[in-house]
């Protein structure tokens, strides 16, 4: 059954939305299925990258620069976490995604992914500890935010098998089944002559892929090429750009990602085991300054968008709603756009994109979204320090 598409305005609703983008980020807004409001969260964090609900409700957010910060009750705590690993903080790189094991409760596990220095490169890598000084409590109850919370037993358990300068991935999903999914990104290597000998198309490095491994870094004996000469056996798919969002369908158990076109051709992915998505041989999209990049947007053996955007939006953060706060939003997915400075939203029919529309346009460049224990979505913007950081959509 359709949902329904209801348009609520007045004249005093129009002057809260005319007032709220001349002052700020927070106010009322209409999107085509359901009516949200904007409420700033918190300032001051710089380039937000992303951010984790831990089950007290506080908020672990990665800065790029290398800190991972604490949010609790709308304020950031003015210590950083100790613990973190050393990063190559230059370019896009840095502290990346931040994911809570799925046992956190019992063995309050942290996994960051960050650009691990290499000689005088990078590369992406991941990283776990154990949160030291959270107990779910709040500041009066003695729980430390004075800077003693920290990760110890901090550990790498996945370096990838790249070099480049940037386009490091990074997102991080668990599926409830015992597996961490790392996206991984090209690292800008550049798609000259011929296009299959780029090493997104090449097993033996983690250019362009997504790894799957255990959540203490082994390889599972199933992974699709474990038993292929040569191959790096944490790849799980390949033939990617940049994918800087993924997450795992609630219900179908899908993982979904979406990655970064280059001028054009961003895309929105369903990985499926061992499959090749194309990257640089097919896409929609062209080189910087318009020349022609691909061979084609079609190839047998080579997997179709679900999804694509002309021009770009730089897609970023991606967020499969489940919550109860917005009905009309249940199972829609949300697509952060950097560059495109907006929220594509996608309402959903099973596997294929229904209907899309833009949110948050022109507030900012939208990096991770993320919903909390009460279904409001929190937005954070990948900005310098100062301004608003995150806010939350609530009905």
């Amino acid at each position: 059954m359709p949902r329904p598409t209801t348009f609520r305005f007045s004249h005093t609703l129009f002057f809260a939305l005319l007032l709220s983008s001349v002052i700020g980020l927070a106010g009322p807004r209409i999107a085509a299925t359901q009516d949200f409001r904007v409420v700033d969260v918190v300032s001051g964090l710089e380039n937000a990258w992303s951010m984790a609900f831990l089950p007290s409700g506080d908020v672990l957010v990665t800065e790029r620069p290398g800190r991972l910060r604490l949010v609790r009750d709308g304020r950031l705590v003015d210590a950083p976490i100790g613990g973190v690993p050393d990063v190559y903080a230059q370019g896009q790189g840095g502290l990346l995604d931040v994911a809570l094991h799925p046992d956190f409760a019992e063995n309050r596990m942290v996994y960051l992914s960050y650009s691990k220095p290499v000689g005088d490169n990078s590369t992406t890598a991941v990283a776990r500890g154990v949160l030291e000084g959270v107990d779910g409590g709040t500041p009066d109850d003695g729980t430390p935010d004075d800077g003693s919370m920290r990760l110890v037993d901090v550990e790498d358990i996945f370096v990838a098998v790249t070099s480049g300068r940037g386009h490091y991935g990074s997102r991080l999903v668990f599926d409830g089944k015992g597996y961490l999914f790392v996206s991984v990104g090209d690292r800008q290597a550049p798609p000259r002559g011929d296009l299959e000998a780029h090493p997104a198309q090449d097993l033996t490095n983690h250019h362009g892929t997504v790894v799957r491994i255990f959540d203490d870094g082994r390889i599972p004996p199933d992974n699709p090429f474990v038993d292929t000469p040569g191959a790096q056996p944490e790849i799980w798919s390949y033939g990617h750009r940049n994918s800087q969002g993924m997450a795992m369908h609630p219900e179908s158990g899908d993982l979904w990602l979406n990655e970064h076109g280059p001028q054009g051709g961003d895309e929105l992915n369903r990985v499926l085991r061992g499959r090749n998505y194309g990257w640089p041989v097919i896409g929609y999209g062209v080189n910087y300054g318009g020349s022609h990049l691909h061979d084609s947007t079609h190839r047998e053996g080579m997997e179709q968008p679900v999804h694509y955007w002309v021009p770009s939006i730089a897609t970023s953060g991606l967020l499969i709603y489940t919550g109860n706060a917005f009905p009309g939003w249940k199972g829609d997915f949300f697509v952060g756009g950097l560059a495109g400075q907006q929220i594509a939203h996608l309402d959903m029919n099973g596997r294929m994109v229904a209907s899309e529309e833009t949110l948050l346009s022109g507030q900012g460049r939208v990096r991770h979204m993320a919903q909390d224990a009460a279904g409001r979505i929190y937005v954070a913007f990948d900005r310098p320090r100062g301004g608003v950081s995150i806010v939350r959509l609530e009905p």
